[in-house]
């Protein structure tokens, strides 16, 4: 009954739904719908410049005649300091990391970047080993050894043509003194996701072993600047002008820890659904009025329905009144009478736009209201909705431990 009840209900949001026009060259009606979604966030107070960061951020990465979007390219970094007004969008990659020396320039033009996940030290023995050093001249082996070590791996790097090293792992002083002597900055201790999103961005190739470190393996960027804010010690890499253009960062600001994460939630919904128009511009009308023609196509649909079906059906319809009965008690109005009288309406003029005027604006038409809502958010809510209480449905019996029985 619920599986017929959730098919005409998505056959009567196809049917109610309209297309949302928008283009890469007018942008106005995205950014208007993404401030929607902001207005009840605690980004509210610039929500125009938040909402105009996240569809730009979409269309970077969007490919528009295939109409999909891979939202993994967009990264949400966020930096304690500031306001939220602070808040900007850098077309390129940002990483939480600074350089590994504090002389080494801080910024560099016409980045090669060699990306390394192998850790730059001489190899360790596999098995367990002891060394012992008896007198100073074998300590001075020793300690040639390993100098022999770095500067060939230095010299690797240099002969490749990179002028930037991004390391997954750490190294130690000794090698950290040998590549700022050498003029090769490096960045160090960056992680597994940040090294693929900055191979991504600029085309390079992540390199396990230094022997495979090659020119046709690097990756390419305009410039890397190392960025400081205000008076706090810990500074950020940003990456611009990146080979691979889609890659964007939105790098958000604020005063603490809990203020940046609220934020950053709040963009990611935003973004999903800037990402959800962009892969298919189909609309409903808000304000409950999509899921009271709903309600109204089942319950006339499970008159036609011979046996029990029909009584999961009017129950599913009686569920979907839930929606607009809540929406008028929370705007403080007369939750039934206003339920009843939409219903009559919509029923009366076969307008399915009408909804509960929240904001007491004069006029019910949510089109008029400009309140609407994805067609492809609003079938998953009704699908996952469905397919949880039929899963709920199916546990006909619980078995009780027989000390709490």
């Amino acid at each position: 009954g619920f599986e017929i009840a959730a098919k005409v209900a998505h056959e009567t949001l196809d049917s109610i739904s309209e297309k949302f026009d928008f283009s890469a060259e007018n942008l106005e009606p995205l950014i208007n719908t993404c401030m929607t979604t902001l207005s009840s966030k605690i980004v509210n107070r610039c929500k125009r410049d938040m909402a105009e960061y996240c569809v730009k951020a979409v269309m970077a990465v969007a490919d528009l005649e295939r109409k999909d979007v891979n939202l993994d390219l967009i990264k949400v970094e966020g930096k304690v300091g500031g306001s939220i007004e602070d808040t900007s969008l850098v077309y390129g990659i940002v990483v939480d990391k600074d350089m590994s020396h504090p002389q080494m320039p801080k910024v560099i033009e016409d980045a090669k970047i060699a990306i390394l996940t192998c850790p730059f030290e001489p190899p360790k023995p596999k098995t367990k080993h002891k060394v012992d050093i008896d007198t100073v001249e074998k300590y001075e082996k020793l300690h040639e050894t390993e100098q022999k070590y770095f500067a060939d791996m230095i010299k690797q790097c240099k002969d490749s043509g990179a002028n930037l090293i991004i390391c997954q792992w750490g190294f130690d002083d000794e090698a950290n003194h040998l590549l700022y002597k050498n003029e090769l900055p490096a960045i160090r201790w960056v992680g597994g996701v940040e090294i693929e999103l900055i191979a991504m961005a600029t085309g390079g190739r992540i390199v396990p072993r230094f022997v495979e470190l090659s020119e046709d393996k690097l990756g390419k960027a305009g410039k890397v600047k190392e960025v400081s804010f205000g008076t706090t010690k810990d500074n950020m890499i940003v990456i611009e002008d990146c080979a691979n253009s889609k890659a964007v960062t939105i790098l958000v600001r604020g005063g603490n820890r809990m203020i940046l994460e609220e934020t950053k939630r709040s963009l990611h919904d935003a973004l999903c659904v800037a990402r959800n128009l962009v892969k298919d511009n189909s609309i409903v009308y808000g304000g409950g009025s999509a899921e009271i023609a709903c309600s109204l196509a089942v319950e006339a649909a499970s008159d036609k329905v011979k046996g029990v079906e029909q009584y999961a059906m009017r129950a599913f319809a009686e569920a979907l009144d839930a929606i607009p009965l809540a929406l008028a008690e929370n705007s403080g109005l007369a939750p039934i009478e206003s339920l009843t009288a939409v219903k009559a309406q919509q029923v009366q003029e076969g307008n399915q736009r009408l909804g509960i005027d929240c904001k007491d604006e004069g006029t019910n038409d949510m089109k008029k209201q400009n309140v609407f809502e994805t067609l492809i958010g609003k079938k998953q809510q009704m699908m996952l909705a469905t397919q949880v209480v039929k899963m709920i449905l199916k546990i006909d019996d619980v078995i009780t431990p027989s000390g709490y029985a």
